[in-house]
């Protein structure tokens, strides 16, 4: 799934709806009521007001609501590209219909033209895009990034535009992985009692902006290109992670017992 935020900043750009600015306010609340955010890195000046795709990596069901928060500490006010069934979901979907959010359909030929719709906003927008390659949460008993698909490489190259690599750590520590379909109340209980125990914990949120990454040297048009892009952007994310887990080296501390471990990542230091 290409899972996508569509970031607006409040200057030069038309405000998001006040449905979203109000949902964005309430989980930065959230956000510092679960546990303490930190961010580092930002996005260049020169990079400002103009196309740019951003890729972040993927370690938990809560991870989301801190990249939001993480963006409103610089001044952006993301918005997503959201699965079909997310956004025809009772009560979330109308509000996240309404707060300008895109649809994505996985397997359907409608897919290919969101896509291309995808590139031409990319080509145009001012705002920048931010993207989970990965398109899942991790897999691998340590948490580095899984080895993800090409789609928002290929997005980038298609566009033409610059890649901003996220790095982030301590969301995984939220709130528990659960299951990969929910089919009834128990399948919530295991998030519902990590995410009640989370202000008392306090987990660190660490969110890191990372510098471009230099695609100058990747032919678009060449076969594999995709490919190459994406291997550069998923090295980058895992350059800016190492830091933010630097006494965690191996494995996280904390302990999923909900998470499922059978990936091994192509992008941990030293693979």
């Amino acid at each position: 799934m290409l899972c996508v935020m569509v970031a607006l900043r409040d200057g030069g750009n038309p405000r998001p709806p006040a449905i979203w600015r109000t949902m964005s306010a309430l989980d930065t609340g959230l956000v510092h009521l679960v546990g303490r955010l930190r961010v580092t890195g930002g996005i260049p000046r020169a990079l400002r007001g103009r196309p740019l795709l951003m890729a972040a990596n993927h370690i938990g069901v809560f991870d989301a609501f801190v990249l939001i928060a993480a963006c409103q500490r610089l001044g952006f006010a993301p918005r997503f590209l959201l699965a079909g069934g997310l956004l025809d979901a009772p009560v979330l979907g109308p509000a996240l219909r309404a707060s300008g959010h895109l649809r994505v359909d996985r397997g359907k030929a409608t897919a290919v033209e969101q896509f291309a719709q995808a590139v031409e906003a990319m080509r145009t927008t001012t705002s920048p895009i931010i993207v989970y390659p990965e398109g899942r949460i991790s897999h691998d008993p340590g948490l580095w990034p899984e080895r993800g698909k090409t789609g928002a490489a290929r997005l980038a190259l298609a566009a033409g535009v610059p890649v901003v690599p996220i790095s982030q750590w301590g969301a995984h520590e939220a709130v528990y992985w659960g299951t990969e379909k929910v089919t009834g109340p128990a399948d919530l209980l295991p998030l519902a009692r990590s995410g009640f125990t989370a202000p008392l914990r306090r987990p660190t949120f660490k969110v890191h902006f990372g510098d471009p990454v230099d695609l100058s040297d990747v032919d678009p048009e060449r076969p594999g290109a995709g490919v190459r892009a994406h291997a550069k952007i998923m090295r980058a994310i895992t350059a800016g992670l190492v830091p933010l887990r630097a006494s965690e080296p191996d494995r996280p501390r904390f302990h999923d017992p909900t998470r499922p471990t059978d990936t091994v990542s192509p992008w941990r230091p030293g693979a």
